[in-house]
């Protein structure tokens, strides 16, 4: 892997150029008025893995936005990695709290600050150069695929479509995806584990229209206040969920494997710090890293209804919103904690208002064995790049799709990622590292390279 280093290292500057003209393009998946974005990040992505040195690179169309798939076969006899990221972005709102424009990458204290710079078009570019680079020094011990979608920011709806259509061509050994993070930079790690994901939107009706506060008010229910106090009631006084059934599959860990995370380095103040918050809180009787990791939650994600304007507009709004997601922890099901929320949620709903709740999307946690040649391939490459032996963690954030390949693909993933959880994904100011942005491309090479040999 010499060659590709060095090839690497001659090339970085370009390198970071064309990532930040990816960045540039707004492909913001969940807005319609983002669609032509979303094909010119397709064709980009396209353009990239051509130039690369990938064969039969196409945009294949779904019913939203489209999925670019190629490949490199060098020797059907060696084994098959197929890499998965997406080049869809979340909304960039709000706007006002951004320090620069978030589709303008700014580099700042060795960061990159953008829309996408870590999730996930840094992180999936960085394996469209690795191959770049294998591929112009003639290294790439394993053949290879790309699968990068733009609707992952909304559940990959289309994508379970397209694998059932097309498992013989995403046919594989190995999903290799970068959409994880690390402990620290000093502190390498390889996610080994995720939670799922059950989200809702909930709608509660009063009356057939605004009423004036002064005329009705204390008349009627007020479906604001009523929202509010059937959300209050989703969670005790301990910080427990309070839906009936909603734990009854939930496998509690053992005293050896909470001693393991135990090891795991967390510094509780620098937390805090980060967060500019005075203290932590959630399930009672779990730790900060038990309670974001290997705990289901429940979070409202937003709350709406009645005026929001400037000044003051005294009206009993007719209608309330909320959004709510719940993260899943292994055997709990979607399908089964959305038929459990919606029972209970309506249950709350005082005399007055109609409850309407609609299901956005879901996605099943799931468990990466540690034994895997994958795996150890992964552990041995950051291994090399990093001096140190990566820790095996569980994250708390969700990609469905990875329990998909295993159930349609037969294939298992390893989710070696080089983001930071202070990367601030999803909010104002998110940003990805040079040095994570490097060392992953330095990384993924090695990755094969063991992967090519622990496979014979």
């Amino acid at each position: 892997m010499q060659q590709t280093q060095s090839y690497i290292e001659a090339n970085r500057q370009r390198f970071l150029d064309e990532l930040f003209d990816l960045i540039r393009i707004p492909s913001v998946s969940t807005n319609p008025d983002h669609d032509k974005d979303l094909q010119r990040a397709a064709e980009f992505v396209q353009d990239c893995l051509k130039a690369a040195g990938a064969d039969k690179v196409e945009i294949c169309p779904t019913n939203r936005h489209p999925i670019v798939y190629a490949e490199k076969i060098i020797d059907p006899k060696l084994p098959t990695v197929l890499v998965y990221g997406h080049y869809d972005v979340q909304p960039a709102d709000p706007i006002e709290l951004w320090d620069a424009p978030p589709f303008e990458p700014t580099l700042k204290d060795g960061k990159i600050f953008a829309r996408g710079a870590c999730d996930d078009k840094g992180q999936m570019f960085m394996h469209i150069k690795a191959f770049e680079a294998m591929m112009a020094t003639g290294e790439l011990p394993c053949n290879v695929k790309f699968m990068i979608e733009g609707e992952e920011e909304i559940g990959s709806e289309n994508l379970p479509q397209f694998i059932r259509e097309n498992s013989e061509k995403l046919k594989a050994d190995i999903v290799l995806i970068s959409d994880t993070s690390m402990i620290a930079n000093d502190i390498p790690s390889i996610t080994v584990g995720l939670r799922g994901i059950a989200y809702v939107q909930v709608e509660v009706t009063g009356p057939d229209r605004d009423l004036h506060s002064g005329s009705y008010g204390g008349g009627v229910v007020n479906p604001i206040n009523a929202l509010c106090q059937m959300i209050a009631k989703l969670k005790d006084d301990k910080n427990r969920i309070t839906i009936p059934g909603f734990y009854d599959k939930v496998v509690e860990l053992s005293a050896e494997e909470r001693a393991a995370m135990a090891k795991v380095p967390f510094d509780l103040e620098a937390y805090k710090a980060d967060l500019g918050i005075e203290d932590v809180a959630g399930e009672e009787g779990y730790t900060t890293l038990e309670r974001v990791s290997v705990r289901p939650t429940l979070d409202v994600n937003g709350i709406w209804g009645g005026y929001t304007g400037e000044g003051a507009k005294t009206i009993i709004a007719s209608k309330a919103y909320a959004k709510i997601s719940m993260r899943l922890v292994p055997n709990q099901e979607s399908e089964e904690i959305i038929r459990l929320f919606s029972n209970y949620f309506t249950s709350l709903a005082p005399k007055g208002v109609k409850v309407k709740i609609d299901y956005y999307h879901g996605g099943e946690p799931v468990v990466i064995p540690t034994d895997l040649a994958a795996y150890k391939a992964a552990e041995l490459a950051m291994s090399q790049t990093f001096g140190k032996k990566p820790i095996p963690q569980r994250s708390g954030g969700s990609i469905p799709i990875v329990q998909l390949f295993k159930s349609v693909l037969g294939v298992n993933s390893v989710l070696m990622g080089f983001g930071l959880d202070s990367d601030a994904i999803h909010s104002p100011n998110e940003n990805f590292g040079l040095f994570n942005y490097y060392k992953g491309i330095e990384t993924i090479p090695y990755f094969y390279k063991n992967f090519a040999e622990l496979s014979k």
